[in-house]
């Protein structure tokens, strides 16, 4: 399905105070400069319309977090989310989005600065020419690979079966350990705890489809 441009999306984008606009500046002390605190640093890439990456920040106030996404038009709907949920007087202190592509996350981030990367419901690029543009490829496992630290962690959740297999052997191949894996979450006594659904996650398991997940770290040397 085509995505629908939302006319003013960008200049949108471009003016709030939720999307940070010196990434460059900041590389390497985002914590410090930006949070003004020393903790956990997490990304999620590809957030959509940010439920999933604004409940983590809710629940876990102590974690810093950054929702990355490459679309203004889905951005614009996730900021006007936040703005909404944010009348009741709850502002989020440890949340900040990035309007950008994920193959630019070296130049943004410096190496070990990211304790974990959240891929949910990615696009799954079927065709065999596309596998380069998974998340879980392993031109993306490389770029993960040199800003996370050396406990950091992938979690990967996705409803196309396909696409996890492809995922799991990506990740086996290129020297990454599977930590957990679930080929039924929701069903999944260990995995589910805790789960925060995405609204995609929600779409999906309500028509029956079971959602895998995977949680992933680099091999140790």
């Amino acid at each position: 399905m085509r995505l629908r441009h939302i006319t003013g999306s960008e200049e949108f984008v471009s003016d709030s105070i939720y999307v940070i606009q010196n990434k460059e500046e900041l590389k390497g002390e985002y914590s410090e400069k930006l949070f003004s605190n020393k903790n956990p640093l997490c990304l999620e890439i590809g957030m959509g319309k940010g439920k999933f990456i604004y409940e983590m920040a809710k629940q876990n106030p102590d974690i810093n977090f950054i929702g990355i996404e490459r679309y203004d038009s889905v951005l614009f709907k996730a900021i006007k989310r936040r703005e909404k949920e944010e009348e009741s007087g709850l502002v989020l202190k440890n949340l900040y989005y990035m309007s950008m592509d994920a193959r630019l996350l070296t130049e943004v981030f410096s190496a070990e600065e990211i304790d974990a990367i959240y891929l949910n419901f990615s696009d799954p690029w079927p065709k065999k020419r596309q596998a380069n543009r998974r998340l879980t490829s392993p031109v993306f496992l490389k770029l993960y690979e040199k800003v996370l630290s050396t406990d950091g962690h992938i979690e990967f959740k996705t409803d196309n079966r396909d696409l996890f297999d492809y995922s799991l052997e990506s990740f086996q191949e290129n020297n990454w350990d599977i930590l957990a894996k679930s080929f039924d979450l929701h069903h999944d006594e260990l995995l589910s705890k805790g789960n925060i659904l995405t609204e995609y996650e929600e779409k999906f398991s309500a028509k029956g489809n079971p959602i895998c997940k995977c949680i992933a770290r680099k091999k140790k040397i």
